[in-house]
């Protein structure tokens, strides 16, 4: 039904229709067509103030993400600073000290430290040990070969 009163395309096609529409138009009472003016206007300025207020939200957003991104980055790099430098952190692990150990007495192999590097992974403290096998005799050899190495 309201197909016959607007056209649902841009405009006209022809010049007959357009001078129906006109026809039609100046048959509505001038209160209505008035309204539907008004109404035009009204719609055209709340779609104008919606794509405004769009715009607006998308450049806030765009703009805290980057504030976002830029503080994850500076914390990021914060964190891999104090990891890396400071060993005295409560982050710093026993493995990451181990490691660290174990590399420096790779390059301290020295000829007759050999021994004092095995003693220093073995535990000699016999009240400690819970082992059901009777190591003493190991652990005494391992002693002896501490403080008398062979000689190649």
């Amino acid at each position: 039904m309201n197909g016959e009163y607007y056209q649902e395309s841009n405009g006209p096609t022809d010049s007959y229709a357009a001078i129906s529409q006109v026809d039609r138009l100046q048959s509505e009472p001038e209160s209505i067509r008035k309204w539907r003016e008004e109404q035009t206007e009204r719609l055209e300025a709340l779609d104008a103030n919606s794509r405004k207020q769009e715009a607006e939200w998308k450049e806030k957003a765009i703009k805290e993400l980057e504030e976002w991104y830029a503080r994850q980055d500076e914390q990021l790099q914060k964190t891999k600073a104090n990891n890396s430098t400071n060993i005295n952190h409560p982050c710093y692990s026993l493995e990451q000290a181990a490691e660290e150990a174990f590399v420096n007495d790779i390059d301290e192999s020295s000829p007759g430290t050999e021994w004092e590097r095995v003693a220093r992974l073995c535990d000699f403290n016999p009240k400690s040990s819970k082992q059901a096998k009777d190591v003493s005799r190991m652990r005494s050899v391992l002693i002896s070969l501490k403080q008398a190495p062979l000689v190649h």
